[in-house]
This record gives C-alpha cells, sequence and structure tokens, in this order.
C-alpha cells in the first residue's frame, strides 16, 4: 500500500468510493462536485492509499479560511474521507489521516477541521471536539415579526460575487470577535453561487443564502455587521410565512436573531459536531487573535507523535500570542489537549478527561487567554 496525489484519471474510483461509503450522488451532484474537485487536484489537496493500482481510501483537504477571535488564518477542512469496504479495518484510514496532517502542514496550515462520522480514528490522530454547527428550528410566523429597521438595499447575487462575500464576512466575523465559522476560497464561493434553487441576496455589510426544502425554508447562512441588516435579511425569509410553517436556520449559538424574536421559550437545535487539530503549534498560536485584558505567560509541551511535538513559552498580552520553544518544564497536554485548548475548552474539563497534567499554576491564565464559543454555519 502507497499513498500518492489523486488525478483526474481517478475520479471515477474516487465517485466509487464515496458511492460505497455515502451513497450515490445524483447525475447533475457528480457533475458540481468534478467542477469543485478539478482544480484542487494540482494544489496537492486530494490524496488516496493505492493497492497497486486499486484505489482503496482518499481524503480531501478543503481550502478554508477560519476567524478565531475575529481573526482570520488559513484552515485544511478534511472531507470525503472513504475507505473501501473490503480493506476496513486494517488501518488504512489512520494511515491515510497521519498523511492528511503532514499535507496540510507542507500547504502551510496551522490549524485542521473536519466533521467526523465517527470519533475514535479522528482522535486517534490528534482531532479533538471543539464545536458545532447549531441548527434551530423556528416559526415562520415568528420570524415574520421582525420589521426592517432602515432602508437597506438588498440586490440577488450569483456567480462572481464570491470577492464580496468573503469581504462581508470578514467584516461580519471580525466585528463580531468570532471563533470557529469558516469561508470557502472565491473558486468555490462562486460555484455555489450557481446554485439554481438557492435564494441568494447581497447588502453592504450582510448575505443571505435560503431555499425550500420541502414545505419549510432552510437558511444556510445569514450573516449581518449591522443592526439594519440583520433585520433586513431575516425579515426577507419571515416575509415567506404564509406558506412555509417552519425554518431550520444555522445560527451561532448567541445569534443576534434569537434576541429579536417576539415570542422565545423552548427551541429545538440540533448540534453537528466538528473536531478540530492545531497542526503546527508556534503558526497556530501567533495567528490566533485573543481578549485584548487577557495576559498569560505559560510553558507548554505538546505530545504530538505525528507532528513532532516540542515544549513551548506562550506569551499572550493586547490581543496577540507568541510560542518559543525552550528547555523548561510546565504543563503537558497530548496534541488532543492542545487542540481543545486552543478551542476554548476550560482547562479543569481537559484535566477531568486526562487530556491536561503537570503543573496547575498556568490554568487560570491558559482558560481566560483561549476562553472561546466556537460555531460553524457551514457543514463539508
Amino acid at each position: 500500500m502507497d499513498i500518492r496525489d489523486l488525478t483526474s484519471e481517478h475520479l471515477d474510483d474516487v465517485l466509487d468510493l464515496r458511492r460505497r461509503s455515502f451513497g450515490p450522488l445524483a447525475a447533475d451532484s457528480r457533475e458540481k462536485w468534478r467542477k469543485a474537485v478539478l482544480p484542487t487536484l494540482a494544489e496537492g489537496r486530494y490524496l488516496g492509499v493505492f493497492d497497486g493500482s486499486r484505489l482503496a481510501a482518499a481524503a480531501r483537504l478543503r481550502q478554508f479560511t477560519q476567524w478565531w477571535h475575529g481573526r482570520p488564518q488559513p484552515m485544511s477542512g478534511i472531507a470525503g474521507v472513504t475507505v473501501s469496504p473490503e480493506d476496513r479495518g486494517r488501518g488504512l484510514g489512520t494511515r491515510l489521516m497521519r498523511a492528511v496532517i503532514e499535507r496540510g502542514a507542507e500547504l502551510g496550515d496551522a490549524v485542521s477541521a473536519l466533521y467526523p462520522a465517527t470519533t475514535a480514528i479522528y482522535r486517534g490522530v490528534g482531532y479533538e471536539h471543539a464545536g458545532a454547527q447549531h441548527n434551530v428550528r423556528l416559526s415562520a410566523e415568528v420570524l415574520r415579526g421582525i420589521r426592517p429597521s432602515g432602508q437597506v438595499k438588498l440586490r440577488r447575487m450569483g456567480p462572481g460575487d464570491g470577492a464580496e462575500v468573503i469581504s462581508v464576512l470578514h467584516r461580519v466575523h471580525g466585528s463580531a470577535r468570532a471563533s470557529g465559522p469558516i469561508s470557502w476560497d472565491e473558486r468555490t464561493w462562486n460555484l455555489w453561487l450557481g446554485e439554481e434553487d438557492d435564494f441568494l441576496y447581497l447588502a453592504d455589510d450582510g448575505y443571505a443564502v435560503y431555499r425550500w426544502k420541502g414545505g419549510d425554508l432552510e437558511v444556510e447562512t445569514i450573516a449581518a455587521a449591522s443592526p439594519e441588516t440583520l433585520r433586513a435579511l431575516w425579515a426577507l425569509v419571515g416575509s415567506a410565512s404564509s406558506v412555509a410553517r417552519e425554518v431550520v436556520a444555522a445560527v451561532a449559538p448567541d445569534d443576534p436573531v434569537l434576541w429579536l424574536l417576539r415570542e422565545r421559550t423552548k427551541e429545538q437545535v440540533t448540534q453537528v459536531r466538528w473536531m478540530l487539530r492545531v497542526l503546527d503549534v508556534a503558526a497556530a498560536v501567533e495567528r490566533r487573535a485573543y481578549p485584548v485584558s487577557a495576559a498569560c505567560e505559560a510553558v507548554v509541551t505538546v505530545d504530538d507523535p505525528i507532528r513532532g511535538g516540542g515544549t513551548w513559552r506562550l506569551e499572550i498580552a493586547g490581543g496577540s500570542g507568541t510560542a518559543t520553544p525552550v528547555q523548561e518544564s510546565g504543563v503537558t497536554l497530548s496534541a488532543n489537549g492542545f487542540s481543545a485548548l486552543y478551542a476554548g475548552i476550560p482547562v479543569q474539563t481537559l484535566r477531568l478527561s486526562g487530556l491536561i497534567s503537570g503543573d496547575d499554576r498556568y490554568d487560570q491564565a491558559l482558560e481566560t487567554a483561549f476562553a472561546a464559543r466556537p460555531y460553524m454555519l457551514d457543514y463539508f
């Protein structure tokens, strides 16, 4: 068995693996998948495990931007991890993921995320649960009660608006000091913005993507940087309440729309969990933002059998951080533990679950500096 980059000649074999792992794709979905995948092959973002000439497993590294406390950084989003049924149980998935982790680092990404079909294989290579996509079910009639508070110019958007959408997301997630949400690259945005069945609206500081799903509405994303745009976009969705009964929407756990509702008692929320892995400790610490008021100096040892690990002195102040290699002793974390800390999981949770050990004098400072409530709006 050897691991190689995939080429266009392997795409039929990848589709066969996907069919055997997740079920068949419709013809139009297969064509869209090819359009999305083809440009990434030359970038080294699709790896396969081969038994001779036979493709036995595959995984793709999507190119994302991810925000941490409002600061963007490149991120490898792992998707399409598939192993042929006859090869399962032989360790191919783990071997492939180890190669994927190394490739993500080679591509210059300091962090990586994925939505797991199962936790064990990904936890075994250093990924840890970090956040969720929060899908809330709301009454369309309740949304109708949201009224625009000013004149907001909305226009329909389509292919070619990807750059403007990305600019809006930088403004929205930066001002909100958000942790976890992602943006597709411009090429992929322009592809998604060609979906004929989606309703796509753009404002100067916000946008909406939603669609019919049966007799209800599904909101993929509503992002807004101002109260006026927020109200205008949700009022747009609520205007369909004479037909739609319910709206299922991906929202932040503390999304402001939940404070605009006239009635709010019980909510049905489905969480789709995602996992995070730090690929490069020093780069990840330097690329992340932190609360401006937080000050932290701590020595951490990260035990990472895949990426090598090491010991660093973390210095965080004024909203920024650095990690300098040192020969000292301090707190010890597994790769999973440091990834969870990076995502804002409380230090006591990490200690009780065995992901952190040793010196506890840095606990409060680390927890304050890395505090976050990570979420995603997009599933990949």
